[in-house]
């Protein structure tokens, strides 16, 4: 089994290292289009069945060329290349799991993959990713959905000035993920509203007063649950984060249309995020993950809601971020299965699918559980 990981980032990288651990038979190989960081990864994870390949994924030619000598594929590179990652591994005929966040609806995909034969698992993260399967955990059980409401973000243990914030994934996506219109269900209809809006304040067990605003983290389940009437997901901060973020905003930092400094032409938007990754990355602070999914609906003709909460730590061990854990992990256990045929469906195979299915679920949190992450699921009445 030759395994390929696309990026080797915060996320690519402790992903590559699980599959390098959980299947000692199969040739992990990471690739990076800097053949420099791909290196230092695999110099990082010091095992033998470890390698790396320079490859820029940009160029659909050579990646579809490299992707067709591996088995299965693992995208962990930035959303603004995981559509095409995705299409790329449809043309090689090769499996893959994805975790980007892109823009694009990758469901567009799933004629093509079904031609191909091959499986393409999308969103494969925290959430969306974990979250998703939980939701389809719940929609399993229910008879009828009324419901979905996710609440998840990665936090730095304690507030830390300027943004109450630290970086522990893709700042790329992050500001993307700040900027992006967000899809959510209303009274039984797709809308579209601001991110950052819908700013609400809640109290987390173990973790106290945060903020909850709208982000873009439904994805495939406004595809996979079609009967919801309210659905929506929001990211937690610490309070003030967001009106720091939207002051930002508001003042260009976050635009796509370049501006001319001296000569040259430069987006606002690659500088913020330069900026942020250097004053935001603080490697010596643990982050946690905090998560809360409540889905609610009809079961044997009663109202009850399901609610799965979780809240992960910075391993200290093994020096891996909580964000990391709940994102790749998730990738890899989700790899680890197509690998070895837990599933044989083919097409674009959303993660909520893998909640709705019993053995799958089962399987999948067993293997979350043995990395240390801890879902607690309850049932109680729908008010």
């Amino acid at each position: 089994m030759k395994i390929i990981v696309l990026g080797c980032g915060n996320i690519g990288s402790v992903a590559a290292k699980d599959l390098a651990e959980s299947l000692p038979s199969a040739e992990i190989v990471i690739s990076d289009v800097n053949k420099i960081r791909a290196k230092e990864a695999v110099s990082e994870i010091g095992r033998d069945n470890v390698s790396w390949v320079q490859v820029d994924a940009s160029d659909h030619g050579e990646l579809v060329s490299t992707l067709k000598k591996f088995d299965l594929a693992v995208g962990a590179l930035p959303g603004s290349m995981g559509y095409q990652a995705c299409k790329a591994s449809i043309a090689a005929r090769v499996d893959m799991v994805d975790v980007s966040y892109m823009p694009e609806d990758v469901m567009t995909l799933n004629k093509d993959a079904l031609e191909a034969d091959v499986c393409v698992v999308p969103d494969c993260g925290m959430s969306p990713g974990l979250g998703s399967v939980l939701v389809g955990r719940a929609v399993n059980r229910l008879d009828q959905v009324e419901s979905v409401h996710m609440l998840n973000g990665g936090l730095p243990e304690k507030p830390v000035p300027p943004l109450g914030y630290v970086i522990t994934w893709s700042v790329k996506d992050l500001i993307d993920m700040y900027s992006r219109k967000v899809n959510m269900v209303k009274e039984g209809k797709i809308i579209q509203v601001e991110a950052m809006s819908g700013l609400e304040e809640i109290t987390f067990p173990n973790v106290g007063r945060l903020e909850a605003f709208y982000t873009d983290g439904l994805r495939t389940l406004l595809h996979t649950v079609k009967d919801a009437k309210d659905m929506w997901e929001k990211s937690l901060r610490y309070p003030g984060h967001v009106e720091k973020i939207k002051l930002l905003k508001t003042l260009g930092f976050f635009d796509d249309k370049p501006i001319e400094v001296e000569n040259a032409k430069i987006p606002p938007r690659e500088v913020a995020a330069i900026l942020l990754e250097e004053k935001l990355k603080r490697p010596g602070i643990p982050d946690i993950v905090a998560m809360l999914v409540e889905v609610g609906g009809l079961e044997g003709g009663k109202g009850v809601v399901y609610v799965y909460q979780m809240l992960d730590r910075y391993d200290k061990k093994r020096k891996v971020t909580a964000m990391a854990r709940t994102t790749a992990y998730t990738t890899s256990v989700t790899a680890q299965l197509l690998a070895n045929r837990v599933t044989e469906e083919k097409g674009v195979i959303p993660p909520e699918k893998l909640g709705m299915n019993e053995k799958l679920y089962n399987k999948f949190m067993s293997m979350i559980k043995k990395r240390g992450i801890t879902v607690k699921e309850s049932r109680k009445p729908l008010q």
